[in-house]
């Protein structure tokens, strides 16, 4: 999978190999990898992180959100700050590489810069988030969204048993009472290494995906209301069944979804969740709910797929006889561009290091969507065996990540100069 490199790169693959592997062991042993936010494990994990920073040469520290932030001073006093990082926890189950291998490649970069005798001007900080995948909570992306500025205040009183949000914070070393003002505004760049957790790299043979954009996520209910009668004396053409009439719209979602994908841009919907009542054997369908997970590059494309479930509802309650709430959007997330600055960066580093790369959208959400709120933020990706995640078979490779550390670092020491030509509007002094 790696291009035919020379064998000198700046990071050293054994030191991400091994942190990579320390934190595989930290976890349930009946459930391998799990390390999930907000567990005594995921303490654990963290202790460990928080001892491999300070081994790296970064002072270490917990901010307000909940974040384990490493930083290694620059020489020029306030540039500001670039940001690299990811996040370590896990979901059930969940792998040992979705969120650690960015964490493990930002450690190796501040590592290399250490051991290759080379200060930036700017600060540089490595980061391991709190909470990116859907907590116990029921929420996701708590330390990134803290960080900047927009969890909301509600949120802190959620509860999973006796515990709230608040205290989980306060139990992973933050300070929740310091959120209103603790917004970062001195990051002048985020880049996030993450694996795909899709098949796309590993098909092409390619070494990097350059991230153009982390898709929007819209969620829309759908609610179908029937009749239940007796499902073996009510004749076929006197029911008003509601999972027929749900049936339309699951297989009318994936035709729309499918024409939409056949283009330039990323676009994927997935009814995910399906219940109907009364769910008996022999009584008609009463009642049916669907929930669409739909994810586009660009918002006009999600707006077609919109009006076109609109129209699709239309369709199949004249069909059926069925009555059919209008689609209800239960939450609408914009897509996020990367910077296009930071992707040249990137685009250069690859050059430079004979990198096969190819621009693609992220389908999953992920912390540097957040961290594009305060600055500018981007990411890459590396291959994943089989296009698996979330899964305990997950697994890439240590070369590719350690060749998108050394992407990372290539960007990283372009980007300490050129961020330092650009004005706060943006353009080149």
């Amino acid at each position: 999978m790696m291009a035919a490199l020379d064998g000198n790169l700046p990071v050293r693959a054994a030191a991400i190999g091994d942190l990579i592997m320390g934190l595989a062991r930290i976890s349930e042993p009946d459930r391998p990898y799990t390390r999930r936010a907000f567990t005594p494990l995921f303490l654990e994990g963290r202790a460990f992180l928080a001892a491999a920073f300070r081994a790296a040469g970064l002072e270490t520290r917990i901010d307000a959100a909940g974040n384990l932030i490493g930083r290694r001073r620059g020489k020029k006093a306030g540039l500001g700050t670039i940001m690299l990082g990811s996040h370590s926890d896990t979901v059930p189950e969940g792998g040992r590489f979705d969120g650690i291998a960015g964490v493990a490649a930002a450690l190796a970069v501040a590592r290399a810069l250490e051991e290759n005798g080379v200060r930036l001007d700017h600060d540089l900080e490595i980061v391991d988030f709190l909470a990116e995948e859907v907590s116990i909570f029921g929420v996701s992306c708590i330390g990134s969204r803290g960080m900047a500025g927009v969890l909301p205040d509600g949120w802190l009183s959620r509860q999973a048993g006796e515990l709230t949000l608040r205290q989980g914070i306060i139990e992973a070393g933050g300070d929740p009472s310091r959120l209103a003002v603790s917004k970062r505004t001195d990051i002048r760049a985020f880049l996030e290494l993450h694996i795909e957790q899709g098949p796309v790299l590993e098909a092409e043979r390619c070494d990097i995906g350059l991230v153009t954009a982390i898709a929007g996520i819209t969620r829309v209910e759908i609610v179908v209301e029937g009749r239940a009668d007796h499902a073996g004396t009510t004749p076929m053409g006197r029911r008003i069944d509601a999972l027929a009439a749900a049936a339309r719209l699951v297989t009318g979602v994936e035709t729309i979804a499918r024409r939409l994908s056949d283009g330039p841009t990323h676009f994927t919907a997935t009814v995910g969740e399906f219940s109907i009542e009364p769910n008996a054997a022999n009584v008609v369908p009463s009642r049916a709910r669907l929930l669409i997970d739909a994810r586009a590059e660009d918002r006009a494309r999600m707006d077609s797929f919109l009006d076109a479930v609109r129209a699709l509802v239309g369709a199949v309650m004249a069909e059926t006889g069925a009555e059919i709430a209008a689609p209800k959007v239960i939450s609408d997330n914009p897509p996020t561009p990367s910077d296009l600055i930071l992707i040249d960066a990137l685009d250069t580093a690859c050059m430079q290091l004979g990198a096969k790369r190819r621009r693609m959208a992220s389908g999953a959400g992920h912390d540097a969507a957040w961290m594009a709120r305060i600055t500018r933020s981007a990411m890459i990706f590396v291959a994943c065996r089989d296009g698996r995640s979330h899964a305990p078979d997950e697994w890439a490779d240590t070369d590719d990540i350690t060749l998108g550390a050394a992407v990372l670092y290539e960007a990283v020491r372009r980007l300490d100069k050129t961020l330092q030509e650009i004005g706060t509007d943006g353009t080149y002094s």
